[in-house]
């Protein structure tokens, strides 16, 4: 059901994003091959229309992540992820957040990491930082239920969003992360 109030939300876009992943790679088939392995709960709302500004349970994000993760890779969780995350961007920067997107300046995308962030989350805040002309540092503070699974799509993501705004070889690290003890998640990234 959708959350009112506070706490560990996210919004239905990203949620819509993720099933349209798994229609474009093998239609509803695939869908339902995924949504089988979750609570009826979560495929009774997952089966209804998921409005795409509406908040919902950071939870039952997290769920419908690893259960794509289990079917569509599951020699390789962590590319699936990723993917999820470069999806997700492809989507909304084709989309509604297509604004973001300058040709040729990945750090404008970039420096509106704050802004963009506040599309999918509903605690916590993104900082950034350019780290000279082809890279960049971005810092996520406060967040709810953070996770390595959840940090991984953050990393496909971005990474998309650079190669959509003209950068080549991107390369990144997360070099902190809350899911493993740091007090916030911190991702460098670069391009050529």
């Amino acid at each position: 059901m959708v959350t009112e109030g506070s706490g560990s939300r996210i919004k239905g876009g990203v949620l819509i994003s993720r099933l349209n992943m798994l229609r474009h790679h093998g239609g509803q088939v695939r869908v339902d091959e995924v949504l089988r392995r979750l609570p009826p709960e979560d495929q009774a709302l997952l089966r209804k229309m998921i409005l795409p500004i509406a908040w919902y349970p950071m939870e039952l994000n997290l769920r419908l992540d690893s259960a794509i993760a289990e079917v569509m890779s599951p020699e390789d969780k962590r590319r699936a992820f990723i993917d999820m995350g470069r999806a997700s961007a492809e989507e909304a920067l084709h989309g509604t957040q297509h604004v973001f997107v300058k040709p040729g300046d990945p750090q404008f995308l970039l420096s509106q990491a704050p802004q963009i962030y506040r599309f999918y989350y509903a605690v916590g805040s993104r900082t950034y930082e350019q780290a000279g002309a082809n890279g960049a540092v971005l810092r996520t503070f406060g967040a709810e239920n953070v996770t390595e699974s959840d940090c991984l799509t953050i990393i496909g993501w971005h990474e998309r969003a650079i190669e959509l705004s003209g950068g080549r070889a991107v390369n990144t690290t997360h070099p902190l992360c809350r899911a493993r003890g740091a007090p916030h998640c911190e991702y460098h990234f670069g391009w050529e």
